[in-house]
C-alpha cells in the first residue's frame, strides 16, 4: 500500500501533537493521585487507537482494520514485558518518579525510531527472501520456548551486559542530576545516572523488539500497518507503565501468556506455506491467551 508524502508527513505531526499532549497531561497538577491519573490517560491512549482502528477500517476495509487491530494487541502485549524490566531499572537506581516520566517520555521517542529502523529492514528482507518469514517464525518459537523456561528476572541490574557495556564506553558521574541528563564535572561534560538509564532502557526496548517486530510480520507485512500499528501500541506505555508499575507482580503468569504468544504466532509463520491460519482465528487465540493469564493470575493471587 502506497501513501503520499503528505499523509506521512501529517501522521507523523499528529503523533508528534499525541505526544506533546501526553507531556502537558501527565506534568499537570491535577487532584487525582498518579495511579488515577494514569488509568485515566491509558484510557485515552487506548481510545485513540481504536478511532484510529476505525479509520482504517473505513478507509481501507475490513481486513486492513482486523489487521492493525491484531498486531496493536500483540505490540500491546509483548510491551508489558518490556515494563518489568523498565521497572527494575527505575527501582535500582532509585530514579523519583518525576524523573521517572522525563526518561520514559525520552524514551518512547527513541522507542518509535528503532522501531521503524526494523520494520524497514524486516519488510526489506522479506521482499528479497521470502523464506525469511519461516526464519523469524523459528526465532520466535524458540523465543517462546525460552520465556517458557525463564525464572523471573532475580539479577541485580548492574549484573546484566547492557549496563557493563554502557558503564565501560560512557563518562558517567555519580553527583546529583537535579533531572539532567549530563553535568559539567572538572571541566568536563559527563553523563548523569538519569542519562545511563535513559540509554539501557532504550537497549533493552531494542533487544525486546526483535521478539516483538517479527511476530507482527504473521500478520500482514503492509508497513503501513505494522508502523502505525506500532506507534500507537507505544503511544500508551508511559501511562500504561504507572498502571502495572503496582501490579506486575501480581501477573504471576505473564511470562507463560506471552511465551505462549510467541509459540503461537512462530508456529503460525512456519506453517503458513501449506496450513495457513486464519486472522480472525489468530486474533481470537491471542485473545483467549490474554484472557486465560489474567484470570488464573488473579486466581492465583486470591489464593495466597
Amino acid at each position: 500500500m502506497q501513501h503520499s508524502i503528505i499523509f506521512w508527513v501529517g501522521f507523523h505531526l499528529f503523533i508528534a501533537l499525541l505526544l506533546a499532549l501526553d507531556l502537558w497531561l501527565f506534568n499537570r497538577q491535577w487532584k487525582a493521585t498518579v495511579f488515577k491519573r494514569a488509568c485515566w490517560l491509558n484510557v485515552l491512549w487506548i481510545a485513540i487507537g481504536l478511532i484510529f482502528n476505525l479509520f482504517i477500517y473505513i478507509k481501507l476495509g475490513s481486513e486492513s482494520g482486523l489487521q492493525f487491530f491484531t498486531g496493536y494487541l500483540i505490540e500491546k502485549s509483548l510491551s508489558v514485558d518490556n515494563l518489568f524490566v523498565i521497572l527494575l531499572i527505575f527501582s535500582h537506581f532509585c530514579i523519583p518518579l518525576p524523573y521517572q516520566r522525563k526518561v520514559l517520555f525520552w524514551g518512547i521517542l527513541g522507542a518509535l525510531v528503532f522501531r521503524i529502523v526494523f520494520i524497514l529492514a524486516g519488510i526489506a528482507l522479506i521482499d528479497r527472501f521470502h523464506w525469511m518469514l519461516y526464519l523469524f517464525g523459528a526465532f520466535l518459537l524458540l523465543s517462546g520456548i525460552r520465556f517458557l523456561f525463564l525464572e523471573q528476572e532475580s539479577k541485580q541490574v548492574t549484573e546484566g551486559w547492557i549496563y557493563r557495556v554502557l558503564s565501560k564506553m560512557l563518562p558517567i558521574t555519580t553527583k546529583e542530576s537535579e533531572g539532567h541528563f549530563f553535568l559539567r564535572e572538572n571541566g568536563k561534560i559527563k553523563g548523569t545516572i538519569l542519562f545511563l538509564v535513559l540509554l539501557m532502557i532504550e537497549s533493552t526496548d531494542i533487544v525486546l523488539a526483535l521478539d516483538s517486530i517479527p511476530a507482527i510480520f504473521a500478520i500482514t507485512t503492509d508497513v503501513f500497518i505494522i508502523y502505525t500499528s506500532n506507534v500507537f501500541a507505544i503511544l500508551g506505555l508511559r501511562a500504561l507503565y504507572f498502571v502495572l508499575a503496582s501490579g506486575l507482580k501480581k501477573l504471576r503468569y505473564l511470562k507463560t501468556g506471552l511465551a505462549a504468544i510467541l509459540i503461537f504466532i512462530g508456529v503460525k509463520m512456519m506453517i503458513g506455506g501449506f496450513a495457513p491460519i486464519s486472522l480472525s482465528i489468530s486474533l481470537f487465540i491471542i485473545l483467549a491467551i490474554l484472557g486465560m493469564t489474567v484470570f488464573f493470575s488473579l486466581k492465583a493471587q486470591k489464593g495466597n
